[in-house]
């Protein structure tokens, strides 16, 4: 994936020698009450069977932005900031070249993974929507949480919930150079509550030194389609990662997801999870 030569100029990167995260990514039933998952099913398993879409209506940009979770929705202390303020997300240590003599099959192998660290940036990870979609950031001290909800009418989010759920394997460990800063990217499968009609869970981790300053970021990502409509959900930060409201944010999401699709009004009171 070719970078687009805007992007540095969005980065903020004098929060880091302040240490905290310079700017951020974005990153169980069907609804029952049970709160249980689907034992055994990877990511891959989860996200390569193709289920027929669930019975859907448009996804309409007001449909799109009550789909949105809430501060109810997610674990924690978390605090909704400004659209506008979640929009200009970005994390430099996302930003670099992956070496390609890394890999057994380098081509290959390396476009997946530097399409991984862009669209991490760019906040696409399933691709640019081909409808409606909206988004909504949360903030907990140093951790971002950024959450979408869009709709993939027009393309298929089948097959980047297939190419998220091989990631593990082909992008276990590679490197990164940057300004002649070489850093370390992590990829491995995370389990997600089984909701959805598909999902794919990853978590990324970037250890190097950025601005002079060693760093590690860990993101928390997950993505469900429900038909041809989608959520994504990155989380983390300088302090780690945050599967647990990455887990919730999913679960509810999805449940969310469904309701508006169903001309039905989501909750405002989700409660906890069991």
């Amino acid at each position: 994936m070719t970078r687009r030569p805007y992007r540095l100029v969005r980065v903020l990167t004098p929060v880091l020698a302040a240490g905290t995260l310079l700017t951020t990514a974005a990153c169980s039933d069907d609804g029952g009450t049970d709160g249980s998952r689907d034992s055994g099913v990877t990511a891959s398993q989860a996200a390569g069977k193709r289920h027929p879409p669930s019975p859907t209506t448009t996804l309409t940009t007001d449909r799109a932005r009550t789909a949105l979770i809430t501060e109810a929705d997610i674990e924690d202390d978390w605090t909704q900031v400004k659209d506008t303020e979640a929009e200009n997300w970005h994390d430099s240590l996302l930003i670099g070249t992956v070496d390609v003599s890394g890999f057994l099959t380098a081509k290959a192998q390396a476009a997946d993974c530097q399409r991984l660290l862009d669209s991490l940036f760019d906040d696409d990870l399933l691709g640019r929507p081909s409808g409606a979609s909206e988004l909504r950031g949360f903030e907990q001290g140093d951790s971002r949480l950024l959450y979408q909800v869009a709709s993939y009418e027009r393309t298929d989010p089948q097959d980047s919930l297939d190419w998220m759920a091989n990631l593990p394997e082909k992008c276990d460990q590679f490197t990164v150079t940057d300004d002649g800063e070489q850093r370390t990217v992590q990829v491995v499968e995370t389990t997600l509550p089984g909701v959805g009609d598909a999902r794919a869970g990853l978590r990324v981790t970037v250890r190097g030194r950025t601005g002079g300053t060693e760093a590690t970021l860990t993101l928390d990502v997950a993505a469900v389609r429900v038909g041809d409509d989608a959520i994504t959900v990155t989380a983390g930060g300088l302090d780690g990662g945050e599967n647990d409201s990455v887990e919730q944010a999913a679960r509810l999401g999805t449940q969310r997801l469904k309701d508006v699709l169903a001309g039905k009004t989501p909750s405002p009171n989700p409660g906890e999870v069991q």
